[in-house]
This record gives structure tokens, C-alpha cells and sequence, in this order.
């Protein structure tokens, strides 16, 4: 048993290895629709003014199935296009991953959605959870796919961390702005993925040329 297990992790590191320049390729497609998305929602859920907890809590879920579903199908015809079988072990290590974090965000909405707030910093606090979990999420996938995505985790977690300083900063603060939830998520989370994005796209194409 302890053999097969063995073997079976070496034939998955093995053969991510052999594909990391197609997975690289493969998700600068995926992290530009995301990001896209993203950016839209957020420009959408401010000219809507979804501020308080249920409807934002709803809208952004709502927004993150559609992202995950974008990703899903634009996998899947790569997967389908290069003859390869999408639910490979390499994708399942990827998803087993990212599920705590994905889960936890799930239940951290839904606990939002329940209480009824529509406080601006307490609001704000579920995108700080939301980022640091994305990030924490991204981080754990970056062990099997290209060394960047975990630098690219990493942007999301140094996000949720500045985040808190400034909302810490806010409440201690007398009469200190606070931005617009949607907003913030349309440049953190929309922005980010573009902008990670453009860079796989060029990057890539650079290495074409070499």
C-alpha cells in the first residue's frame, strides 16, 4: 500500500513537471476571462449598491460560481483539445488543495448572508477573509502548478493583510472613509487575475520567441 502511494505521487510530480509550460500556457486565458469578470462585477455591484451583507454576500457568490464555471469550461476544451483526460491526478490534487479554503469562504459568506449588516467596515471585513482565504487557497495550489501562483497566492494574502491595517486604522479613526466593497473586490480580486493574467500571456510569448 505504502508502495503504491509512493508511486503514485511520483508519477503525479513526474508528470507535472513534464506539463508545467502547458499549464503555464493554459492559464492566461483562464486568468484573463476571471479577471475580466471580476472587474465587471465590481462596476456592477457598485452602480447597484450592493453594501449591505445579504445582497453583497449573495452577489459575490453568485460571481464566484460564474468565474469557476468560466474556468471549468476553458480547462475542460483545453484538456479536450490536447486529448487529455480533464479529471487527471494532477487535477485532483489541485482541487483537493484549494477545497478548505473554497469551503470556508463558502461558510464565512453564508454566515455574512444570515447576519444582516449594512455597516461599510463590517462589510469590508468579508472581503479581507475572502482575500486572505483566496490567497491562502492559490498558495496551496501553487505546490502543483507553475512557480509563480504561489507568488501570485501571496499578492492576495499581503492584500488581506494591508486590508486590516487599514479597516484597524479606520475604526480608530474618526470620520475615515471607507472604500466601496464592491469596488475593492472588482480591483483586488478582477484586477489581480487580469494583471496576472497579461503577465503568463507575455511572459509566454517572450519565452515563444527565444
Amino acid at each position: 500500500m505504502q508502495t503504491d502511494w509512493a508511486s503514485e505521487n511520483l508519477q503525479v510530480i513526474r508528470t507535472l513537471m513534464e506539463r508545467s509550460a502547458v499549464y503555464r500556457r493554459a492559464l492566461a486565458p483562464v486568468m484573463g476571462l476571471v479577471g475580466a469578470t471580476g472587474i465587471a462585477a465590481g462596476a456592477l455591484g457598485a452602480a447597484l449598491k450592493l453594501e449591505s451583507s445579504p445582497p453583497f454576500a449573495a452577489y459575490w457568490a453568485a460571481v464566484a460560481l460564474v468565474c469557476l464555471t468560466e474556468a471549468f469550461l476553458l480547462i475542460r476544451r483545453q484538456a479536450v483539445k490536447a486529448l487529455e483526460p480533464f479529471w487527471s491526478p494532477p487535477t485532483r490534487r489541485v482541487a483537493q488543495a484549494v477545497a478548505p479554503a473554497f469551503c470556508m469562504g463558502l461558510v464565512t459568506g453564508i454566515l455574512f448572508f444570515i447576519v444582516d449588516t449594512d455597516d461599510r467596515e463590517e462589510v469590508l471585513s468579508l472581503v479581507i477573509i475572502w482575500m486572505a482565504l483566496y490567497g491562502l487557497a492559490m498558495h496551496a495550489a501553487g505546490f502543483f502548478m507553475p512557480r509563480g501562483f504561489r507568488l501570485f497566492g501571496w499578492g492576495f494574502i499581503l492584500c488581506a493583510v494591508a486590508g486590516l491595517a487599514c479597516l484597524i486604522y479606520a475604526q480608530a479613526a474618526v470620520e475615515s472613509p471607507m472604500g466601496n466593497p464592491n469596488i475593492v473586490m472588482g480591483v483586488l480580486f478582477g484586477g489581480g487575475h487580469a494583471a496576472y493574467g497579461l503577465y503568463l500571456y507575455f511572459t509566454e510569448k517572450r519565452g515563444n520567441v527565444v
